[in-house]
């Protein structure tokens, strides 16, 4: 049941509303309101999603309420975080859902993002694994090599073959490289290849090779290409 205190400060919300300045006026009185349940109260309703320093308020509740309804980038909002919320199992169940849409657009993205909070943040390894797994691709932002192996690296407590397939579909296909664009992706491929993680390797291996069988390539090329391909089979 709501407090008398409460239903106060909701109902002095209500009256700012019109104002033009309501965020401004909102943000001067409730931002660093001496009552947590102003605090609270505030990050729910201020228009333009919870402010940046709401998502580190010193009281969990207020933290969460903000972190689910902040505007911020996923690694701005990560690290911004009340610490206590990352390292309580129970209170991160209450950001569960929130984070889970974070991690579904850093895995349908180049992996920059993604790498960075679980840098910072290790604890959030299971939802990036279930994203990466079962997570569907919207985007056509796909991870290079070297990070899709740097998260692979992070990853090796949950290795699988399933989350090896899930990083995998989130590298750019070869289906529409022609002969040019194969031989500079797997020059890449080669002067990168000791940040290269085996399952990265192995799947380009298999890529090239089934994309060579496709290809009408005069003897010449697929020696040259060959040469590349042989330079990933090597062990690291």
């Amino acid at each position: 049941m709501e407090t008398s205190s409460t239903l106060t400060y909701r109902e002095h919300i209500e009256t700012l509303k019109d104002d033009l300045d309501f965020e401004e006026q909102g943000d001067s009185i409730y931002l660093h309101h001496e009552d947590d349940e102003a605090r609270l109260l505030w990050a729910f309703h201020r228009p333009s999603g919870s402010h940046p320093d709401q998502v580190g308020d010193p009281n969990t509740t207020v933290a969460i309420m903000a972190f689910n309804h902040s505007r911020l980038g996923a690694y701005d909002r990560f690290t911004r975080l009340n610490p206590d919320v990352i390292s309580d199992p129970d209170l991160r169940r209450h950001i569960r859902n929130r984070s889970r849409m974070l991690f579904r657009a850093l895995v349908d993205n180049d992996f920059t993002e993604l790498l960075a909070v679980l840098e910072f943040a290790p604890v959030f390894m299971d939802q990036a694994c279930d994203q990466m797994i079962n997570g569907r691709i919207w985007n056509e932002n796909y991870a290079s090599p070297v990070r899709a192996s740097a998260f692979l690296e992070l990853a090796k407590e949950h290795l699988n073959d399933k989350l090896i397939e899930g990083v995998s579909r989130r590298l750019k296909p070869l289906s529409a490289h022609n002969y040019d664009e194969a031989k500079e992706l797997l020059n890449d491929l080669a002067a990168q290849v000791q940040k290269l993680h085996q399952a990265i390797k192995r799947h380009y291996v298999d890529e090239f090779e089934q994309w060579m069988k496709r290809e009408k390539l005069h003897p010449l090329q697929s020696i040259v290409l060959q040469k590349q391909i042989d330079v990933l089979k090597e062990p690291s």
